[in-house]
């Protein structure tokens, strides 16, 4: 059924295509890399890295994170801001594991590094929240 200003549906079409294209490119990428060193039970080191990425990222958004936000438009601050709920959430995504044990006249010795490899991350801020979504 055709309106009297012409084609409704296919107007109705643009604007969403338009409106989904312009939410899409207003997302930042950034790049984080994530840290931590454990030397027989004492936490050695602990490193997250943030930087807003110089090229775009290729891949499609996964699982989104949402960190709440009032009006932060850096994302390292936000983080920082909320680091039980970003690290949990990096420990889902999948960190690489190295551990090494040695024992030396009968003296035990380990260290334990989580690594979180650099990862390009689409992160979209909001007034009131700021969404986080990985990049594969």
């Amino acid at each position: 059924m055709r309106s009297r200003n012409g084609n409704f549906n296919f107007s109705l079409r643009l604007c969403t295509i338009i409106l989904f294209n312009s939410l899409a490119l207003s997302a930042s990428e950034y790049l984080i890399s994530y840290k931590y060193v454990v030397k027989d039970a004492t936490l050695y080191n602990e490193t997250l890295l943030v930087s807003k990425a110089m090229t775009k990222c290729e891949g499609n958004p996964q699982e989104e994170f949402i960190l709440q936000n009032n009006s932060e438009e850096n994302l390292k601050k936000l983080i920082s801001k909320n680091p039980e709920e970003f690290l949990e959430y990096i420990h889902k995504l999948g960190l690489h594991v190295n551990h090494d044990e040695k024992t030396i006249n009968l003296q035990n010795s380990y260290t334990t590094i989580l690594t979180l490899k650099t990862t390009c991350f689409k992160v979209d801020f909001n007034d009131n929240f700021a969404t986080i979504a990985p990049l594969k």
